[in-house]
């Protein structure tokens, strides 16, 4: 993890970049293509349908992480934090014609080595298909469901367009 690209190691606060070929991840929300961002959570099943102001206000709100082939997006995730004690990680995708190489892996494990994201308390994260992924960095089941408690309104998109 560098800085800016420039090798020396990332320190909390600044933007953070990693190559591997043609492939890049970064913390620089100016890279962002927040339409392209939108195309990909607008069909995916825990966004399906979502405003693409409610995209830059949680994309304002977050860690945002890049994952990009030859400067082009083809990934993203994003962490809602304190950078103290608590990490929720959320959107993470990979464009399907980018799967199968290893990148939501070392997405993942990017964004878990981040130095913003280090001692902290608790990670949480919601997923239907990527348990395996998330378990190769520790993620496990909840220990104490009945401790947690939950405000979920699926249909809010559809509601506010």
């Amino acid at each position: 993890m560098t800085v800016d690209g420039g090798g020396a190691p990332a320190t909390p606060g600044e933007v953070a970049e990693e190559r591997r070929g043609e492939y890049e991840v970064s913390t620089d929300p100016a890279r962002l293509d927040v339409p392209a961002v939108h195309a990909y959570l607008t069909r995916s099943y825990w966004a399906e349908g979502i405003p693409i102001e409610t995209v830059r206000r949680s994309i304002a709100g977050s860690l945002p992480f890049g994952l990009y082939a030859d400067g082009v997006q083809v990934g993203f995730a994003r962490v809602v934090t304190d950078r103290a004690t608590f990490a929720y990680l959320a959107d993470v995708y990979v464009l399907e014609e980018h799967r199968g190489a290893g990148l939501g892996v070392w997405l993942v494990d990017f964004i878990m080595r981040h130095p913003d994201l280090q001692g902290l308390r608790r990670w949480s994260l919601a997923t239907r298909d990527a348990h395996d992924l998330y378990r190769k960095f520790g993620w496990t089941e909840l220990k104490s469901p009945d401790r947690w408690m939950e405000r979920h309104f699926p249909d809010v998109y559809a509601m506010n367009p």
